[in-house]
């Protein structure tokens, strides 16, 4: 069977599983909460208001509306694989161009029929990628929203994604905080960027700290692709996200993503021969060690890794990610990176 096939059937059975109403309907035990960092999702049109305009169909990437749809229908695959019934309460986006793109996702394939809500706001970005959520209404209730900006007071000129603050209402009426991140990128090198790296964490911990400050215990999910790894400076010191075996009493972060081991699979995106955890979930110790209403499943933080996201690495041996480019080539797969879920447990 060509690969080609193969989509096409897993399309035509994640579809026909879709529709009977108890696939529809959320388990009573759990929410599962993703974020997907999906390369790159532009719409087709020109945006005359910035100067970056590769992702267009005369621009240097020369992304047309089919390669849009492709794009579209293969983010919908890996929500629907990733759910195995269970589609996510909340799911956390980056490198979305704008709502446009976002209500393609949830309103132009089958997760319509879950009545997906969006949170989106335009950053600074300089290419116009942001964060996003989109959210099941039955499940939770929006109270409150803002974009943090990442800005460096010794470079006006730096431009990046916000991160994206968004407080939630269970049905059970317990109040869940959500950061949604995607930190500037390496390019230039490890090193050199760092400090920027650096910058969002502190944006980040200063805007739970005062979260923190006003609500005591308050219950708190970051996620995102932070371009560094959990033992980066910017995760483990500056943001103070530790492994739980490892955290103080007070106001501790619990790295979800430490330990490889425990993920189900060796990392999120591949760098040459190796791979690396950039895309984490980070909670509050409240949320951890809730012996009361909302809590983290214990082990539910997973990497998920659908073989149909890999294709063959010739060049580096085993297995690497079926991309949508490589660099200007069009390849007409999901992602560079994988997307990561997590389990909330709700009283019984």
């Amino acid at each position: 069977m060509t690969r080609r096939s193969a989509f096409l059937l897993f399309y035509m059975l994640i579809i026909s599983a879709l529709y009977p109403i108890r696939l529809l309907s959320q388990p009573a035990s759990s929410l599962r909460v993703m974020f997907y960092n999906v390369e790159n999702f532009f719409d087709y049109e020109v945006d005359t208001t910035r100067g970056y305009n590769a992702f267009t169909p005369d621009g240097e990437q020369r992304w047309t509306i089919s390669r849009y749809y492709t794009k579209r229908n293969n983010v919908f695959k890996t929500i629907a694989a990733l759910s195995q019934g269970q589609f996510p309460a909340l799911i956390g986006f980056c490198e979305i161009e704008n709502e446009k793109v976002l209500d393609d996702i949830v309103k132009r394939t089958p997760l319509r029929r879950l009545n997906y809500k969006v949170v989106h706001y335009e950053s600074r970005d300089w290419r116009g990628i942001d964060v996003a959520i989109a959210y099941r209404p039955d499940l939770l209730t929006l109270v409150n929203s803002a974009p943090l900006t990442v800005r460096d007071v010794n470079d006006t000129s730096f431009r990046t994604r916000d991160i994206l603050y968004a407080a939630f209402e269970t049905l059970q009426g317990e109040l869940l905080h959500f950061y949604v991140n995607h930190w500037p990128s390496r390019y230039g090198g490890q090193i050199e960027s760092e400090s920027r790296r650096q910058l969002a964490a502190s944006v980040l911990r200063s805007h739970y700290d005062s979260l923190s400050a006003v609500m005591p215990g308050a219950k708190v999910l970051m996620m995102g692709d932070f371009n560094d790894t959990p033992s980066d400076p910017s995760v483990l010191k500056v943001l103070g996200a530790v492994a739980a075996e490892n955290k103080p009493e007070d106001n501790a972060l619990v790295q979800l993503f430490a330990n490889p081991a425990n993920l189900g699979f060796e990392g999120t995106l591949k760098h040459g021969h190796d791979w690396q955890i950039f895309d984490q979930m980070i909670i509050s110790a409240s949320l951890y060690d809730s012996e009361q209403g909302i809590h983290y499943c214990p082990g539910s933080a997973r990497i998920f890794h659908g073989d149909f996201l890999f294709e063959d690495d010739e060049r580096y041996l085993g297995k690497k990610l079926f991309r949508t480019y490589s660099g200007p080539n069009y390849i007409g797969g999901f992602s560079d990176h994988l997307p990561v879920y997590v389990d909330i447990c709700l009283p019984n």
